[in-house]
């Protein structure tokens, strides 16, 4: 089945989903942060089949996270390394990480996050550069910036609508 492609959308949301809204996207991705480089790691790790991986992997490379590199000839054989666009989806992981074992575990340690120079796990918070504020619903709203097209403004009026009818726009939906 074609899936819908969300590249034209005038929303970095959506076309962030284009280039890794597959689950098997960010789970090769998880992988590639914890070393592994080569097809049949990759395989082995995930349990994915074969046609699948190779899809998801020339999709990630495509869309510019992981870097294609031959290591052997005969027969040719690749591996995949991030590109500094891949590595950029590491606070993306740790973030769905966080959210995984706090709502999705049954508030079990299945992994944690922990810092490099002291192994102290690390509990991740989106912060904003400029204000030193964390990121939440109450923090923080999305709108419209300078580039928006048409499109763009009619979701944001239909937001709107629903804010008006909640209230407060926290739990709104746009449609």
């Amino acid at each position: 089945m074609q899936r819908t492609s969300f590249a034209g959308m005038d929303c970095p949301i959506a076309r962030a989903l284009d280039a890794l809204g597959e689950w098997w996207s960010l789970l090769i991705l998880r992988d590639a942060f914890l070393g592994l480089t080569r097809f049949d790691d990759f395989q082995h790790s995930l349990g994915i089949a074969p046609n699948m991986l190779a899809r998801r992997l020339k999709s990630l490379a495509e869309a510019g996270l992981l870097e294609r590199h031959a290591y052997s000839h005969r027969p040719l054989r690749h591996e995949y390394r991030l590109t500094p666009a891949g590595r950029d989806v590491f606070p993306v992981l740790a973030a769905l990480g966080a959210w995984g074992s706090r709502h999705a575990t049954g508030g079990k340690v299945l992994v944690q996050l922990a810092g490099r120079a002291d192994g102290a796990p690390i509990d991740p918070v989106l912060v904003d550069r400029r204000s030193g504020l964390p990121v939440t619903p109450e923090t923080a709203e999305f709108r419209l910036g300078p580039d928006a097209g048409p499109a763009g403004g009619a979701r944001a009026a239909r937001i709107r609508l629903a804010e008006r009818r909640n209230g407060d726009g926290v739990d709104a939906v746009p449609t």
